[in-house]
């Protein structure tokens, strides 16, 4: 039997001085050697503990983080309770490892009839702590000190520091503007790939490259002709896809989501990554999940059975059965899947007048959360600082939220250090809000219009 350590002793422990004079308990000894692992040397900044704590200090209205701030739909709501206060104690256990059986046999059915092929539950698909940690995976498990992985700007932002993590190279291939002609608003299929400047990227270093379709924080759905000329690099180069397909849902105008993996001598080389979070707006469950052939998957389990291990079993047996739902439904216009993006691309279309009302200039997304506008009308609202290499957005959002209250997050955030001033006249905002949301943000604009009209 284990016993506390008496006074008497606890005195004497704390009193015992080492033979180099310092106190053995005292925590006076300082290390000598460094503490922080080299992996993270460079990594340390992170735009949204910056953004997150100007939000909660000075905005009104937040449209700065991608998440909702309506209700997840109550059948995944209702599936969450069954499971939490059901008859079956097990799902408050440990389930499957890579997957609660019953979310990756969905997961299967699903994903198979996306792509056109039967999917073993077991060793094609593996459950994960939300997308980020099947990135994290991804990353671990194919990237070596000396390889290089190619990432198209603007990229969410943890992709670059989870490949240096790794000990691998990003190498960054932008998407570049092209103003439409016909003097219509931009859109993000108007950002598009240089074809030779992303050939000139593979090189036999290459080890994958990060595909974000729809892209965050753009909203651009890539186009068929585009993935084509990514997956013929792919296998000529030989060389990995991590597909991070998230927004999967969540596309407008009748656009067609064209998958990597379904094209050709693309299943062999790629990994997609979901998530329950942006599939049932349900962000905070941290559920997501990489589809992918045996041959990927069997190292991806590799490094999550040796660092997070299990995911939360009744959060996942809550999710199957909102999958088996939306099976079932498939395609008919009760299916959350199908009226998601309805409601979405309206509370889209409410931000895009509200912000041109302003004079912003909204780039009418495809898909995602997210709508990036550009600010460079509003260059003289903003006072300079010299010598300062902070980019224009950036002090722009920092400004806005401060005068106007109302947060978005500077553009610079999702490109390389190098990259942070080509494209530093755009801001992203969050349009997966509630109406109160977006009208209290209309508010603000409009009384901001005034404020710029009125002698």
């Amino acid at each position: 039997m284990l016993r506390r350590a008496g006074p008497c002793l606890r005195h004497f422990l704390l009193k015992r001085k080492s033979s180099t004079g310092y106190s053995s308990y005292s925590g006076e000894a300082k290390m000598s050697k460094p503490l922080q692992a080299r992996r993270l040397e460079g990594i340390d900044k992170n735009i949204w503990v910056e953004f997150v704590q100007l939000a909660a200090t000075y905005s009104t209205v937040n449209l700065g983080q991608g998440f909702p701030d309506f209700p997840a739909p109550d059948f995944l709501k209702e599936a969450f309770v069954r499971a939490l206060s059901g008859k079956n104690h097990m799902l408050h256990q440990y389930t499957r490892a890579f997957g609660h059986p019953p979310l990756v046999k969905i997961l299967a059915q699903f994903y198979g009839k996306l792509l056109g092929r039967d999917l073993d539950p077991m060793t094609d698909v593996m459950v994960t702590v939300g997308a980020y940690q099947a990135l994290f995976c991804c990353f671990q498990a194919f990237v070596d000190e000396g390889d290089e992985v190619i990432i198209i700007e603007p990229f969410f932002d943890c992709y670059e520091p989870m490949v240096k993590m790794a000990g691998g190279t990003p190498v960054f291939v932008p998407l570049r503007p092209k103003a439409p002609k016909d003097g219509k608003m931009m859109s993000s299929a108007d950002w598009r790939l240089d074809s030779a400047e992303l050939a000139s990227k593979f090189s036999k270093r290459t080890k994958a490259i990060v595909l974000n379709s729809p892209n965050n924080p753009l909203g651009k759905v890539f186009s068929r002709e585009e993935l084509e000329l990514i997956a013929d690099l792919c296998v000529k180069h030989d060389v990995l896809c991590i597909s991070d397909e998230v927004y999967e849902w969540l596309v407008y105008d009748g656009k067609e989501l064209v998958r990597i993996a379904s094209l050709r001598g693309m299943w062999d080389r790629t990994v997609i990554v979901g998530s329950a979070g942006k599939t049932f707006s349900a962000t905070g469950w941290k559920v997501g999940w990489t589809v992918g052939p045996n041959r990927l998957l069997q190292h991806l389990r590799i490094v999550h059975q040796n660092s997070v291990y299990h995911c939360a079993t009744v959060a996942q047996e809550a999710v199957a059965q909102g999958f088996q739902r939306e099976l079932e439904l498939f395609g008919k216009p009760e299916s959350y899947f199908v009226q998601l993006p309805k409601e979405l691309q309206q509370k889209r279309d409410w931000l895009v007048q509200s912000l041109n009302a302003v004079g912003m200039k909204p780039i009418i997304p495809e898909g995602t959360y997210f709508l990036v506008a550009d600010i460079s009308e509003f260059k003289s609202d903003v006072p300079d600082v010299p010598d300062s290499d902070e980019p224009y957005d950036s002090r722009f959002a920092k400004w806005m939220v401060k005068n106007k209250g109302l947060a978005a997050i500077p553009l610079s955030a999702f490109y390389c250090e190098a990259h942070k001033n080509n494209y530093n006249d755009f801001i992203r905002f969050c349009f997966a809000k509630e109406e109160a949301t977006l009208k209290a943000a209309n508010d603000i604009l409009q009384k901001w219009k005034q404020e710029k009209t009125s002698p």
